[in-house]
């Protein structure tokens, strides 16, 4: 599953550089995580680097957009492919 950022944001800004798919970014109120390149950080890492890193606990699973390791380990490929 993608993750998604959810209202409880402060918008610390510490989640947006861990990201090693550029997939978080400033949101009109809060940030936002794009879950085209949302790859929970398969490829990269062994955990989701942001969710390590957000002091308010506020970046769950998309419940919307299940994926399987398998598929994060593909569009992550796709990501560094280009």
């Amino acid at each position: 599953m993608a993750l998604m950022i959810t209202d409880e944001c402060i918008n610390c800004d510490v989640c947006e550089p861990e990201c090693p798919n550029d997939a978080i970014s400033p949101g009109e109120e809060i940030y936002i995580i794009d879950p085209g390149l949302c790859t929970e950080c398969v490829g990269h890492f062994d955990e989701p680097q942001c969710q390590q890193v957000c002091p308010v606990d506020c970046i769950p699973l998309d419940p919307e957009r299940p994926e399987t390791k398998e598929q994060l380990l593909k569009k992550y490929h796709l990501i560094t492919a280009a």
